[in-house]
């Protein structure tokens, strides 16, 4: 793991703590009743999802970004053709803000007076982690793929077509991680437990 993977996790971890604590003074100014730490989870949760998909992206952006300047700086009329890869690993970011919204609404925290059990909070949380670092890790794993497909269009302009599909087969794992993440979102918010 690299210093710049490190910093991702401690950055999420620290801004995850701060919403923890940011959320129990919102439900406390709010005279929201709070009898569990349910809504902690839930918001934990969310911002879990959120940080890691778009700490992620970022991430990724900045590898394609770097290897399309590379490419643009001797083939600039590659513009077109180099934008749509460097700006792939972007995909995980929005992913990740809709997954950590649905979260919030449809667990009800948001519902003055409703309170949501333990149980609930805890699994809205392990989704949040669980599609985070799926999304985290993809953007990278996009920027790389990215990169390599820059790399060939520039050298080879004719195959740009053939090259996109590098990193479009790994936006398929990231899909996968956002439609379950919202099955999971759905179900949790309808289970009686």
């Amino acid at each position: 793991m690299n210093m710049e993977a490190l910093w991702s996790i401690l950055v999420g971890a620290l801004v995850t703590t701060l919403s923890a604590v940011g959320a129990a003074f919102a439900f406390k100014l709010s005279n929201t009743p709070m009898a569990s730490l349910s809504s902690l989870w839930v918001f934990m949760g969310a911002v879990f999802v959120i940080t890691l998909g778009t700490l992620g992206s970022a991430i990724g952006i900045r590898i394609s970004g770097s290897q399309a300047a590379g490419v643009l700086s001797e083939k600039p009329e590659l513009f077109g053709k180099m934008f749509v890869m460097m700006a792939l690993p972007g995909t995980q970011g929005f992913y990740s803000f809709v997954c950590g919204i649905m979260m919030i609404v449809l667990s009800g925290v948001l519902n003055k007076g409703t309170v949501i059990s333990n149980a609930k909070g805890l699994a809205f949380m392990t989704v949040g982690i669980g599609v985070g670092l799926v999304e985290w890790l993809s953007a990278i794993a996009q920027g790389q793929a990215s990169a390599a497909a820059e790399s060939l269009t520039g050298r080879q302009p004719s195959s740009s077509g053939q090259a996109i599909l590098i990193p479009a087969l790994v936006e398929t794992y990231a899909i996968i991680a956002l439609v379950s993440g919202i099955l999971l979102v759905n179900w949790i918010s309808q289970a009686a437990f």
